[in-house]
């Protein structure tokens, strides 16, 4: 049997649902963005990009979402560990595939960032005010960080100089509300393809049914998550609250599930028991709180139609 894997990251619902799915554990440590843990030398040496999640497994480091479930996937392959990726001789397995590139494609980062800069684009957004006004400030106080770390660690300068340059390049794009419109009226006809997959499959299989068939899949973990996110920002009543998109609305009508509630719960209590700032400390109970319930929503409907 493989060994289990250690995790490092706070934010990192797509690996955790899958893992859950899966029936997988890992040992974890929390690596928490709004007290700029991700910049530390310490994890800038192990994820040069100093991007989370970060999975490490035996002598192998994976630092990207996507590589690491298909690593969870072509390395646990036992009896009673559920797949999320179809056999390719499955008729499933392109339109597996399509949906996780197309849903992988959108520009999750930019929809976060350009609700927090611009929140005259959001309603009923779950990220409190003093919360968002926080996150801005931190936002734009970025630049000064990495490069203030790039000269206390020289021999890092090379990854933190190119952070800055990503930062700065996806800073001024998010900093224009012109880009966050373009990018959201994109996302209208994304979701009007899944809005139409999803009544093929209630069509074939009505009630009992996920994007790709009537079973849970990687493309459903991006979808679920992606979900989970536009309605955390503000973003639901636009693509679906007010009856637009029924299918992508049953998704997320469902009880709540105390399974995945339980596993998402002590990361909000661990982080608010540690030594951030008080209003730092709140948001991120309150944010994984709120993944928690959208998540196991999600959950709970796949478990019933099973």
């Amino acid at each position: 049997m493989a060994r289990r894997p250690f995790m490092f990251g706070l934010f990192y619902p797509k690996v955790r649902l899958a893992m859950a799915e899966k029936g997988l554990s890992c040992k974890e440590r929390d690596v928490s963005l709004p007290l700029n843990e991700h910049n530390e030398p310490w994890f800038i040496r192990l994820n040069p990009s100093g991007e989370v999640p970060v999975l490490i497994h035996g002598s192998t480091v994976i630092c990207n979402t996507t590589h690491i479930i298909d690593f969870l996937e072509d390395t646990f392959q036992q009896e009673g560990v559920l797949r999320l990726i179809p056999d390719e001789d499955s008729l499933l397995h392109p339109r597996v595939l399509h949906y996780r590139e197309l849903l992988d494609s959108l520009p999750v980062e930019a929809y976060t960032h350009g609700a927090i800069l611009h929140p005259d684009f959001t309603t009923n957004s779950l990220i409190p005010a003093f919360a968002s006004a926080r996150i801005r400030n931190q936002i734009l106080s970025t630049d000064a960080e990495l490069k203030h770390l790039a000269q206390q660690h020289p021999e890092l300068s090379h990854a933190y100089l190119g952070k800055l340059r990503r930062f700065k390049s996806s800073l001024l794009q998010q900093a224009d509300p012109s880009y966050l419109e373009r990018i959201l009226d994109e996302l209208e006809g994304v979701l009007d393809q899944v809005e139409t997959e999803l009544q093929i499959r209630n069509d074939e299989t009505p009630g009992k049914f996920w994007l790709c068939g009537p079973m849970f899949s990687v493309a459903d973990v991006t979808l679920v998550t992606l979900l989970h996110r536009l309605t955390f920002l503000g973003f639901s009543r636009r693509y679906w609250g007010t009856g637009r998109r029924p299918n992508l609305a049953s998704i997320i009508s469902a009880r709540v599930n105390n399974i995945l509630l339980s596993a998402v719960l002590p990361t909000a209590l661990r982080v608010a028991r540690r030594g951030a700032p008080t209003l730092a400390r709140g948001f991120i109970a309150a944010a994984v709180l709120a993944g928690a319930v959208w998540l196991s929503v999600l959950y709970i409907r796949k478990r019933s139609l099973i």
